[in-house]
C-alpha cells in the first residue's frame, strides 16, 4: 500500500508541474483562435467560434512573416559564429595555462552579466559608421557579445572532462591539430556542442533590445514586429497571440532535433 502511494505521488507531482507549465501555452493558443471581441467579452476556457483569421493576417502580410525570416537568418548566423569561435577558445582554456587565463575567462563571463542596454548605443554608433545598420550580420555579431562567452563557458566544461592523454595519443599517431580536433575531439564533445548551439539559438531568438535598435525595416525581427500591434482600437490580441504561438515553434523544433544532446549535456556538462 505504501509502495503504491509513493508510486502515485511520483507520477502526480511531475504531471501537475507539466500541466501548470502548459497552461500559459494553451491560453495563448486559445486566444490565437479567438476574435478580439470574444477575447474581451468575457472568460471562456476554449474558443466559442474558432477562427484562423489571425494566422491568415500573419501569413498574408510581409511585415509579419518576414519578421520570422529575418529572425531565423540572424539567429542562425549567430549560432554558427558563436560555436565556431568558442570551440578553439574553449579548447585553449581547457588545455593550456597562460598568464591571466583565469582573469580572461572571468572577463568573458562579465560580458554575459552586463545588460544589453549598456551596449546598445556603442553598437549603434559603431555599426552606423560601417553602414551595417538594418542588416542581419549586425544583429548576429551584436549577439555574439553574450553568446560567445556563454558558449566558451559551456564547452570548456565538456572539454575539461576529456582526458589529455587522448590529445597526446593522437599526436603520437601522426594527427595534425585540426585533423585531430575535427575528426576525434569534436565527436567526443558532440553533446556539449548540441547544448551550446541550443542556448545560443534561444538567447539570440528572444533578445529584443539590440535587435530592435540595430534594425529598421529590412532586417526587423519578429520580436520587434510584435510590439507594433497597437491600433486606434487598441491591441490586436488575436494576431499577437497567433504570432506568439508561431514564435514558440522554432525553439520547439530546435529542442526536438538536439534533444538527445541536451539530455546528455545536462547530465555530463557544465549546464
Amino acid at each position: 500500500m505504501a509502495a503504491a502511494r509513493r508510486l502515485s505521488l511520483r507520477w502526480i507531482t511531475p504531471a501537475v508541474y507539466i500541466v501548470l507549465l502548459l497552461i500559459p501555452i494553451y491560453w495563448l493558443a486559445s486566444m490565437s483562435l479567438k476574435t478580439n471581441t470574444e477575447t474581451l467579452s468575457g472568460f471562456s476556457l476554449w474558443p466559442l467560434k474558432p477562427t484562423l483569421a489571425n494566422y491568415a493576417v500573419i501569413f498574408s502580410d510581409p511585415a509579419w512573416y518576414m519578421g520570422y525570416v529575418n529572425s531565423l537568418i540572424y539567429v542562425g548566423m549567430n549560432t554558427v559564429i558563436s560555436v565556431a569561435v568558442a570551440l578553439p577558445a574553449a579548447y585553449a582554456f581547457s588545455r593550456y595555462r597562460f598568464l591571466g587565463d583565469r582573469h580572461l575567462f572571468f572577463w568573458l563571463l562579465t560580458n554575459r552579466m552586463a545588460p544589453p542596454a549598456v551596449f546598445a548605443l556603442p553598437f549603434f554608433q559603431l555599426y552606423s559608421a560601417f553602414h551595417l545598420i538594418d542588416t542581419h550580420i549586425a544583429v548576429a555579431l551584436a549577439h555574439c557579445l553574450f553568446n560567445v562567452p556563454l558558449a566558451v563557458w559551456i564547452l570548456e566544461g565538456f572539454m575539461s572532462g576529456v582526458p589529455r592523454e587522448i590529445d597526446e595519443t593522437a599526436a603520437l599517431d601522426g594527427y595534425g591539430f585540426w585533423r585531430f580536433f575535427l575528426r576525434i575531439f569534436m565527436p567526443m564533445i558532440a553533446s556539449g556542442i548540441g547544448v551550446t548551439a541550443f542556448f545560443c539559438f534561444m538567447f539570440s531568438w528572444v533578445e529584443l533590445l539590440l535587435a530592435r535598435t540595430l534594425t529598421t525595416v529590412n532586417a526587423k525581427p519578429i520580436t520587434a514586429v510584435m510590439t507594433r500591434t497597437v491600433s486606434a482600437s487598441g491591441l490586436d490580441w488575436g494576431v499577437l497571440a497567433a504570432a506568439g504561438v508561431l514564435t514558440i515553434i522554432p525553439g520547439a523544433l530546435v529542442i526536438w532535433f538536439v534533444r538527445n544532446h541536451i539530455a546528455r549535456g545536462f547530465a555530463l556538462g557544465r549546464v
